[in-house]
C-alpha cells in the first residue's frame, strides 16, 4: 500500500507536465508489460551508469525514474497482481529511487528530512565538550590543530580506559568536505558509546582548513552507531556547519537547519561507518596505531542497518555480485568484492553510489582486500567491475539489470 500511495501521489503531482506521456497506451497484456519493463530497465540502468560517472547526468537519470513511476501510477500497475508477481524488484526499486528526487527528501530516506533529523537527534548530537569556543577555535585553523589535540588529551586524562577518546588527524584520499570539495584535511574523534545502555558510539569528524585558509571549511560530520539485539547496528548521520561571528564566537548548527540542504548519506556509507585509509604520509607515526584501532572498531560493529528509515536491501545486490553467464572477454573474477560487501556483511555497494570513493579504493589497491593486483591491473579490474554491474546486454545482462528483471532469484 505504501508504494501505491507514493506512486499515485507522484502521478497527481506530475500530471500537468506529462500530457504526451499520458496519451500513450498503458501496457495491459503480459507481452506489452514485458516489453515496457525491458525498455524501462535499460533506460534506468543506462542513465544510472552515466550518473555514476558524472553528477551532471543525474538530472537525466532522475527524469527516467520519475517517468517510470508516473507510468506505474497512471496505469495502476501496482494493483496488477501478475505484474507485481513478475517484477517486485523493479517496482520497489523505482519507489526507493524516487524518494531522493523529492525536494523534502534529499537524504533519500523513507521519511522527509525534517522527520529524520527530529527523530534521530538524540543519537547524532555533538558532545558538549567538543562545542566549547576554546575547542572550536582550535579546530578552525590547521595551524592550531596541535592545541586541539592537547585539549583532547586533557579530557582523556580524566576518563577510564573504555571511555577514552580515539583521535587523529589525516588527509582524506577520497572525498573533499561537503562544503568545500577541494579540502581534504580532517580531525577524527571517536567517542566511545555504551551498548548495554544504548548510548551511541560517535564518529565526529571536523573538516580542517588548509594552512593559511581559515574558515574555508565549516563542516562537522557525525556518524552514530547503536548496537541492535540481532548483532547488527543502526547507523545515523548528520552534518553540521560552523558559523563565525564578528565577536569571535563560533556557533554550530545543523546543515539542514541552516537551509543549506544535505546529501544522501547512504550513497557513500553503504557500510555505515567508513574505514579510514589516509593519504600516504598524512598521519604522524605516533598516531598511526590509532588509525588501525578505529578500523578494527569499525569491523566490530557488524552489518549496518538504517533503522526504519531505509532498508538497504531494496537497492539490490552490489558490485562484485555474480553476473549471469560467463564471457571469454572477462579478464578478472570480480566476485570477491561481494564476499564482504553483502547484506549480512559490510553492505552491498549498489546504485546510488559514489564513483570517487569506489574508484579510489580499487585503483589505490585498498580493495578488494583478498586480491593483490599489480598496479597495471587495477584500472582494468575497476572497469570490468563497473561494467559487470551496469551492463545492459540482452544475452548477458549486468548485475543490476538481471536483478531488476528477476533473473537473480
Amino acid at each position: 500500500m505504501r508504494s501505491e500511495f507514493v506512486l499515485v501521489g507522484l502521478f497527481l503531482l506530475l500530471t500537468a507536465g506529462h500530457s504526451r506521456v499520458s496519451a500513450a497506451p498503458c501496457p495491459r497484456t503480459e507481452a506489452t508489460q514485458n516489453t515496457w519493463v525491458g525498455r524501462s530497465v535499460d533506460d534506468l540502468v543506462r542513465t544510472a551508469q552515466l550518473a555514476y560517472h558524472s553528477e551532471y547526468a543525474r538530472e537525466k537519470h532522475d527524469k527516467v525514474v520519475k517517468g517510470i513511476a508516473f507510468t506505474i501510477g497512471r496505469c495502476q500497475l501496482s494493483k496488477d497482481r501478475e505484474f507485481a508477481r513478475r517484477y517486485p524488484e523493479f517496482q520497489e526499486y523505482v519507489r526507493v529511487l524516487l524518494l531522493s528526487t523529492q525536494p523534502d527528501r534529499e537524504l533519500g530516506f523513507e521519511v522527509p528530512d525534517q522527520t529524520y533529523f527530529a527523530e534521530t537527534g538524540k543519537y547524532t548530537g555533538i558532545p558538549d565538550f567538543l562545542l566549547t569556543n576554546t575547542f572550536l577555535r582550535s579546530v578552525s585553523r590547521s595551524e592550531t590543530l596541535p592545541k586541539a589535540k592537547a585539549l583532547l588529551r586533557e579530557l582523556n586524562a580524566g576518563r577510564t580506559a573504555t571511555e577514552k577518546l580515539l583521535f587523529f588527524s589525516y588527509e582524506s584520499r577520497h572525498l573533499g568536505a561537503p562544503d568545500n570539495p577541494d579540502s581534504f584535511l580532517r580531525l577524527l574523534i571517536v567517542v566511545p558509546g555504551n551498548g548495554a545502555r544504548q548510548v551511541p558510539e560517535k564518529w565526529v569528524q571536523f573538516a580542517i582548513p588548509d594552512p593559511r585558509k581559515p574558515k574555508s571549511v565549516r563542516n562537522i560530520s557525525v556518524v552514530a552507531v547503536v548496537p541492535r539485539s540481532d548483532q547488527t547496528t543502526n547507523v545515523y548521520f548528520k552534518d553540521y556547519y560552523r558559523t563565525y561571528g564578528r565577536n569571535g564566537a563560533i556557533k554550530v548548527k545543523g546543515r539542514w537547519e541552516l537551509g543549506e540542504g544535505d546529501d544522501p548519506c547512504v550513497q557513500c556509507h553503504k557500510s555505515g561507518v567508513l574505514p579510514i585509509f589516509p593519504e600516504a604520509g598524512s598521519v604522524t607515526p605516533d598516531e598511526q596505531p590509532l588509525v588501525e584501532s578505529v578500523n578494527e572498531r569499525f569491523l566490530s560493529y557488524g552489518p549496518a542497518r538504517f533503522d526504519k528509515f531505509l532498508v538497504a536491501e531494496r537497492f539490490g545486490p552490489g558490485l562484485g555480485s555474480r553476473r549471469p553467464g560467463k564471457s571469454v572477454n572477462d579478464k578478472f573474477d570480480t566476485t570477491s568484492c561481494a564476499a564482504c560487501h553483502n547484506a549480512i556483511g559490510l553492505g552491498p555497494i549498489n546504485w546510488p553510489m559514489d564513483s570517487k570513493l569506489i574508484s579510489s579504493f580499487v585503483t589505490s589497491g585498498r580493495m578488494p582486500r583478498d586480491r593483490h593486483l599489480a598496479a597495471a591491473q587495477r584500472a582494468p579490474f575497476y572497469r570490468q567491475l563497473i561494467q559487470d554491474y551496469f551492463a545492459i546486454d540482452e544475452e548477458r545482462p549486468g548485475v543490476l539489470k538481471a536483478w531488476l528483471l528477476g533473473k537473480l532469484r
